[in-house]
């Protein structure tokens, strides 16, 4: 695109004066790739000679060291991301969703910023454990929690259980230890619009979720703590979040009418939206909180009620533009259509793309400068498979080749939680940059790792 500009000459004449990109056209191929702030990791910055580095470490350094694809996750930006929640809403009402991204240290630094965490398995609440969290900041939730679940969960000491169904109220009364906290997981809304409503939780239409509050009343070893939900994902609209509000806060105060309970929590989840392009919008987290605690207020206070405390439990929020993978290109090939596809070393077995984020994320070549104009390509992955897409319409330099890196944004949440040995390919390495120095978080899996676990050798 042009980009003249008027300048005057003496006498208010005026005259075209060229961007410095059209006087040296080369220039406009060396310059690299503008790296956007709401999608970047916040510590992403191009070094010499198209070296992209975050948390002050080269990409290309990774790449040599851990091999690719490498998941690298910018502890800057998690914290940083820790902070803004506990700044908006009170680090005391803010647990993390694990099931985004999770290991040891990553819980460390959760557990640093003084956020609790939400998890979902038995796996997660010992990791949870070993990262020496306060385990009574721990909840466990889940719609089919195992007994291994609970009994590990009960063992750490965790603090509140959701109950998500009728059906497992009796056996956490016979299993938990006296006095468990409990939330009820209340599905106040209507079915989503366009399909099939395959939520799970105690339904407010119907009675589902009152029968489940009268069960857990009956039960003296357990404490109804208040109510949990979860609404959606990638949104944006504080109007969903008020409605459910409304309709949370008419449930409460007819249980309170009913059985004498006074919510200590209402949880809203999370589910807010991400950038993951430049033209996206995330949530205004500040403004957020601050509309949802008064709008807690104004509805509580219609009831006759106190105000419970707000809480929030943000997943992908809080680590996807943490997270960038570093891929090595294989091929570079045409389809008779003239599209351009770029083959790398990775694909859908450590890139959910497709299903999680509409393969929305942007890709740029690290480790070198571009000598060419970069034009539309597409990012396809090493499994064969036509749904193997990474990135559907990159904006790569027409000499990208084979060896070349490739470096992708917005991988932060559920990319390593939810890396697979499809075709048997070993998941990458979780590797942590901070303050000029990378470490491995988890190591990089090796084919013998692979294969350990058949039998039949």
């Amino acid at each position: 695109m042009r980009q003249d500009t008027l300048a005057s000459r003496p006498g208010g004449a005026s005259v075209a004066v060229m961007t410095l990109t059209e006087i040296l056209p080369t220039l406009r191929s060396s310059l690299p790739a503008h790296l956007e702030a709401g999608v970047w990791p916040v510590t992403a910055r191009w070094g010499d000679g198209g070296d992209l580095q975050v948390g002050g470490v080269s990409l290309a350094a990774v790449a040599a060291e851990h091999g690719t694809p490498a998941f690298v996750v910018d502890e800057a930006d998690v914290r940083g991301r820790c902070r803004d929640y506990a700044a908006a809403f009170g680090a005391a009402d803010v647990a993390y969703t694990g099931k985004a991204l999770l290991s040891i240290d990553v819980a460390r630094w959760v557990a640093a910023e003084g956020l609790g965490l939400y998890a979902g398995s038995a796996g997660e609440v010992r990791v949870a454990a070993l990262a020496g969290f306060d385990m009574s900041r721990v909840v466990l939730y889940g719609s089919a929690k195992t007994p291994e679940d609970l009994d590990t969960a009960y063992a750490a000491g965790v603090g509140t259980v959701v109950v998500e169904s009728l059906g497992e109220i009796a056996r956490i009364a016979a299993t938990a230890p006296a006095g468990q906290r409990v939330l009820v997981r209340v599905l106040a809304g209507p079915e989503p619009a366009g399909g099939h409503d395959r939520r799970f939780g105690l339904r407010v239409a119907g009675g589902e979720a009152a029968a489940a509050v009268a069960r857990i009343a009956a039960q003296p070893g357990l404490r109804l703590a208040g109510f949990d939900c979860s609404i959606g994902h990638q949104l944006n609209r504080f109007s969903l979040y008020e409605q459910e509000i409304r309709r949370l806060c008419a449930f409460a105060a007819e249980m309170r009418r009913a059985h004498g309970i006074e919510p200590e929590q209402i949880n809203l989840g999370g589910g807010h939206a991400v950038a993951y392009r430049p033209a996206e919008l995330g949530l205004a987290l500040e403004a957020f909180a601050t509309r949802m605690r008064g709008v807690l207020r104004l509805e509580a206070g219609r009831h006759g009620m106190p105000a419970p405390r707000l809480t929030v439990s943000p997943g992908r929020a809080v680590v996807a533009r943490a997270g960038v993978t570093v891929y090595r290109v294989l091929a570079v090939t045409r389809t008779p259509d003239g599209d351009r596809l770029v083959a790398v070393d990775g694909g859908m077995s450590d890139c959910p793309a497709t299903a999680l984020c509409g393969s929305r994320h942007s890709a740029v070549l690290v480790g070198r400068a571009g000598r060419a104009i970069a034009g539309p390509a597409v990012v396809v992955g090493r499994h064969n498979d036509a749904d193997d897409v990474v990135v559907p319409d990159a904006e790569l330099p027409a000499d990208v080749h084979p060896g070349d890196l490739l470096a992708v944004a917005g991988t932060g949440a559920y990319h390593h939680a939810r890396a697979t040995n499809f075709h048997l390919v070993a998941r990458p390495a979780l590797v942590a940059v901070a303050d000029g120095r990378a470490r491995a978080l988890v190591r990089r899996e090796s084919l013998d790792d692979v294969l350990a676990r058949d039998l039949g050798r």
